[in-house]
């Protein structure tokens, strides 16, 4: 049976070759956001014949054809997860680099509000935090820089869903 991401390719008139469909399917299967190198590595594990550049090309096509979308979460990596139809924010451990999806519809709600007091009508948005967890040692100075980095890129740039 195909992967969402798979069918969502052959809706888009995408041609499906053997290695698209595997790439698709691993990205599909994917419970973290890899990026291209270990989305090939996995991809290479079903099909040793799948390179990197067709990784790269893959991505790139899915991405253009919005059924991929790309996530940089500042540790200098393009990392990629499924266009949902369902809105998720995500919560990044600097730490660790783990990526946890979540909702909150009191964030939802406050955004939406935060918007109109300004006098515009929210059609998109992009959350990220960054956090360390609790009861480990204060963040470090180049946690800290990172953090900072964050903040600096998030208000020199335009944010979508």
């Amino acid at each position: 049976m195909p992967s969402r991401l798979e069918r969502l390719c052959i809706e888009k008139g995408l041609k499906m070759t053997d290695q698209r469909r595997i790439i698709a399917r691993v990205l599909s299967e994917a419970q973290d956001h890899p990026d291209v190198e270990l989305l090939h590595r996995r991809a290479a594990q079903v099909d040793p014949g799948i390179s990197l550049a067709t990784a790269y090309r893959t991505v790139r096509l899915f991405e253009e054809a919005s059924i991929l979308e790309r996530r940089d979460f500042g540790d200098g990596r393009a990392r990629y997860e499924e266009a949902k139809d369902d809105h998720h924010d995500h919560l990044i451990d600097i730490q660790s680099g783990r990526v946890i999806e979540f909702t909150n519809e009191q964030i939802e709600r406050l955004q939406q509000g935060v918007a109109a007091e300004l006098g515009y009508r929210l059609v998109g948005h992009r959350l990220e935090l960054y956090a360390v967890p609790i009861g480990k040692e204060a963040a470090s100075d180049a946690e800290t820089q990172g953090i900072a980095k964050h903040k600096r890129a998030a208000h020199s740039g335009g944010g979508e869903k």
